[in-house]
């Protein structure tokens, strides 16, 4: 009886779940995009057809595959399945899994995979706990995670794994997800309205079928034909990913003082709007803008600096919203200047010389004589003041072993 319930629960949950997890891909053939990954040819696409998948973790954005294309290497291999949740998971259930995978292969010789969702969450005791079976190949790992693993996962375990990045969807991948949810629900989806629902879902295959299936329940319960006011509708959340400690956080940094300095103005304004509108800490901006003024252009326009000191400066006494309009002045400012690095360059060929050889004692006419007996030592003797001698501006005063050195170049 129970069996029988069991069963109909399950023709149940198939009919009524979300149109994403109806849908989910079941073969590497039906798996959308991802092809740097998983297309024809690429090892990882070979070691799953062949049953020789590695230990791995695969790491991307939400709705970019990763648990979908853990679930295939499920259907796919020889080997014995295991899942857990790094949210739910104790060292205890690992050691446990560990146990049976020991068991299963002194048996009957089966192989274990170990499905890790989340493994970001893993804290050090649990990584160290699973450690030996990954080393000793009694389990073969699959890590899922949306943060950078390089962060995240400690090192011993990064070395005996291979890390795979999933990319967002691109627009045209997300319309042939959006073309197989709207066949799946029998609905009539027009190109403007696929293409709204690709460029909302902001890279996610699950976010563009859940909007699909929103926006196609609310068109069918007014009894119109679906529009683009229905995705607007269904598409509240913003299509950002920006985690203000992760990856993103430095990605994005860096993308704005790469535009920056090549005097994209426009790149650099929308890396500033990314930043903004992801939650990014404005004071952190405002940073980079004062280290990027001194470092990138230094005097080649004094002002930057001045300008970039103003807006952070505005950001610490207007605060945000405000002051973004105070950070996008100084980002087109900073773009528009003209860019040199000669400061720079200059304090890091004297920082070397500096580290090789230590600090040279400067010329005993430029050290101070402002101490009594001083004279007696040599201080300050042969010193030409400039203003009464001119000669004094043509005196090299560099340490003596240092004479003619030219860090600054003109």
């Amino acid at each position: 009886m129970g069996d029988l319930f069991s069963e109909a629960a399950g023709r149940r949950l198939d009919a009524t779940a979300p149109l994403a997890q109806r849908l989910r891909p079941t073969s590497l053939d039906d798996f959308a995009g991802q092809e740097h990954v998983i297309g024809k040819g690429r090892a990882l696409r070979l070691a799953i057809e062949q049953d020789r998948v590695p230990s791995l973790i695969l790491y991307g954005p939400p709705g970019s595959g990763k648990t979908t294309l853990a679930r295939i290497v499920a259907q796919t291999t020889g080997a014995e399945f295991e899942e857990l949740s790094a949210v739910q998971a104790t060292v205890s259930n690992v050691r446990d899994v560990l146990a049976r995978a020991r068991e299963r292969l002194g048996t009957s010789g089966t192989r274990t995979i170990l499905f890790l969702d989340e493994i970001h969450r893993f804290n050090k005791a649990q990584q160290d706990a699973l450690l030996p079976g990954v080393e000793a190949g009694l389990v073969t790992l699959i890590g899922a995670t949306t943060e950078n693993p390089y962060f995240e996962v400690n090192s011993a375990l990064l070395s005996r794994t291979q890390i795979y990045e999933l990319e967002p969807h691109d627009i045209e991948t997300l319309r042939g997800v959006v073309r197989r949810g709207a066949a799946a629900l029998e609905a009539d989806v027009p190109e403007d309205v696929e293409e709204l629902i690709a460029t909302r879902a902001g890279g996610d295959a699950r976010n563009a079928l859940t909007i699909l299936q929103l926006s196609v329940e609310t068109a069918r319960a007014e009894g119109v034909e679906l529009e683009t006011r229905h995705v607007d509708d269904a598409a509240r959340k913003r299509p950002l990913a920006y985690d203000k400690g992760g990856d993103r956080h430095y990605d994005f940094i860096s993308a704005w003082i790469k535009s920056t300095r090549a005097s994209d103005v426009q790149a650099s304004v929308y890396y500033l709007a990314a930043m903004i509108e992801g939650g990014e800490d404005a004071r952190f901006i405002a940073r980079r803008m004062i280290v990027f003024a001194s470092e990138d252009i230094g005097n080649a326009d004094p002002q930057a600096l001045l300008v970039a000191v103003a807006a952070a400066h505005a950001v610490e006494h207007v605060g945000l919203p405000e002051a973004r309009l105070n950070l996008a002045q100084a980002a087109v400012y900073l773009a528009k200047a003209p860019k040199a690095n000669r400061e720079y360059m200059a304090l890091k060929r004297a920082t070397e010389v500096v580290r090789e050889r230590g600090n040279l004692m400067p010329p005993a006419a430029l050290r101070s004589a402002a101490y009594p007996g001083a004279r007696k030592l040599g201080r300050g003797e042969g010193y030409i003041y400039p203003h009464d001698d001119p000669r004094g501006f043509d005196v090299d005063c560099l340490p003596d072993e240092l004479k003619g050195t030219v860090f600054y170049e003109e």
